[in-house]
C-alpha cells in the first residue's frame, strides 16, 4: 500500500511528538495548572457547596419509566398545531423549551460537580475535594432511594411516538468526567472498596444495556455524532471497568468507522455540515472524536497518530475547523438557526490537540476562549470541561 507523501510526512511528525510520552503530557498539565489554577480551584470552592440531586429529584408524568429512570425528551419536538392530543412534529435544530429535561440538567450538574472537585484535587492535592466527590458518586450509583437504574430506556422520548429512542444515549455523555473523576478518587484510595465494587457495578450493568440492547445497537450503527459519542461512552466506561473487550472495539469502530466514513477528505465532516446547526454539530463532533483518542491511546495505541489509506487523521480534522474557531466570521456554510453567537468556547480539541501534536497556536486560542459557559445548550455539548483531570495520571 503506498502512502501519499503528506501522510507519511504526517506519521513522521507524529511519531517525533509521540516519543515524548507521558513526560510531554506532564508538562503539559503543569502549564495548564499554572495558567488555570485561579479558575480551577474557584469551581472547586463552589462545587464544595452542592448537595447531590439525582433523578429522584424531579418526576415527569410523561415518563414511561419509575422515579429511578432516566426521562428526557427530544429536544426537536413541538405539539402538532392541528391538535393538542397529535403526536409531536419535529423543527430540526429548533430546541422545544417546554421539553422535559431535569434529569438532562441533574446530571450535567453532577459532571460539573464531579469535574471540579477532580480538577481541584489535582491542583490542590486535597482530599476534602475527593470526600465531597464520593457523596455526590454514592447519591447517583449506590443509595437505593436516590440511584438511577443503569439504563436510558427512556431518554429523548417524543409524545405520541416513542417512549424512548436509542439516540438518547447521548444524553449520558456527562457520564464522561464523571468517570474521569471516579478514576482519579481510585488512584487516590478515596473510594472505599464497597463504594468502588458497587459503582464499578453499576458502569458494567450500564455498559452492557449499551451494547446489547436495541437502542444502544442503534445509536452504535449511527453514522453521524450519535456514533461518535456511543464510541466515546463505552471506550470511557470500559475503561474504567476494566473491560478489555470493549476498549478494542471501540479502538476499531475509530479505525474502521468513524474517521474514515465521516471526515471528508478535506477534514471536515460533511454529515453534520447538513444539519440546521452545521458550525456547532461540526465542533461537537471534532470533540468528541478527540476524546476517544484521548481516551484509547496509550502506550501501544496512539490514535493521535492513527491515519486512513487516503490521509484522513484527528491533525487533518483539527486543522480544518482551527480557522473558523479563530474567526467565526470565514465560515463558508450557513450560520446554526439556533446558539450561533454563543461558539466557540474552550474547545477541548484545541487544547488535547496542543498536547497531542505540541501545538501552541491551538493552545493560545484556547486560552483566550470562554471556559466557564452558562448557556445550557453549551453546556449540554461540552461534557469535557476540566482538562487537567484527563492530563493526569
Amino acid at each position: 500500500m503506498r502512502i501519499p507523501l503528506l501522510s507519511l510526512y504526517y506519521l513522521l511528525f507524529s511519531a517525533a511528538v509521540f516519543a515524548q510520552g507521558p513526560a510531554n503530557e506532564q508538562a503539559w498539565l503543569q502549564r495548564v495548572i499554572k495558567g488555570q489554577r485561579k479558575e480551577i480551584l474557584t469551581h472547586g470552592a463552589w462545587a464544595m457547596q452542592q448537595t447531590p440531586v439525582t433523578v429522584t429529584a424531579a418526576t415527569c408524568a410523561r415518563s414511561a419509566g419509575g422515579k429511578h429512570d432516566f426521562y428526557s425528551e427530544g429536544d426537536y419536538w413541538w405539539p402538532n398545531p392541528a391538535s393538542a392530543d397529535s403526536p409531536y412534529i419535529q423543527k430540526d435544530g429548533q430546541t422545544n423549551p417546554d421539553n422535559f429535561v431535569e434529569h438532562r440538567r441533574a446530571m450535567v450538574r453532577f459532571s460539573r460537580i464531579m469535574g471540579a472537585l477532580a480538577a481541584a484535587y489535582v491542583v490542590s492535592k486535597d482530599k476534602t475535594y475527593l470526600d465531597k466527590a464520593l457523596l455526590h458518586a454514592r447519591a447517583w450509583f449506590v443509595d437505593e432511594a436516590t440511584r438511577m437504574n443503569p439504563n436510558l430506556q427512556y431518554a429523548q422520548a417524543i409524545k405520541g411516538r416513542a417512549t424512548g429512542r436509542g439516540i438518547g444515549i447521548i444524553d449520558t455523555i456527562h457520564f464522561l468526567e464523571v468517570v474521569q473523576a471516579l478514576h482519579i478518587m481510585e488512584k487516590a484510595g478515596a473510594l472505599p472498596p464497597q463504594d468502588l465494587q458497587a459503582i464499578k457495578a453499576w458502569f458494567s450493568d450500564y455498559l452492557q444495556w449499551m451494547t446489547t440492547h436495541p437502542y444502544g445497537l442503534d445509536e452504535m450503527k449511527a453514522a453521524n455524532n450519535h456514533g461518535t459519542c456511543w464510541v466515546m461512552q463505552v471506550a470511557a466506561f470500559a475503561k474504567w471497568v476494566g473491560n478489555k473487550h470493549w476498549m478494542d472495539f471501540c479502538t476499531q469502530r475509530y479505525q474502521e468507522v468513524l474517521l474514515p466514513k465521516q471526515m471528508a477528505a478535506d477534514g471536515s465532516f460533511p454529515l453534520e455540515l447538513k444539519r440546521t446547526k452545521p458550525y456547532g454539530y461540526s465542533l461537537f463532533n471534532l470533540d468528541a472524536m478527540t476524546m476517544v483518542c484521548q481516551i484509547l491511546s496509550d502506550g501501544k495505541q496512539h490514535l493521535w497518530q492513527f491515519t486512513t489509506a487516503d490521509g484522513k487523521n484527528m491533525g487533518k480534522g483539527m486543522a480544518y475547523m482551527y480557522p473558523f474557531v479563530q474567526n467565526k466570521g470565514r465560515w463558508p456554510f450557513a450560520k446554526d438557526v439556533m446558539y450561533w453567537d454563543n461558539w466557540p468556547v474552550a474547545q477541548p480539541f484545541l487544547l488535547f490537540g496542543a498536547v497531542a501534536y505540541n501545538n501552541q497556536d491551538y493552545y493560545r486560542l484556547w486560552l483566550k476562549l470562554e471556559h466557564d459557559p452558562q448557556v445550557e445548550e453549551v453546556l449540554r455539548n461540552l461534557p469535557v470541561r476540566n482538562p487537567v483531570i484527563w492530563l493526569y495520571n
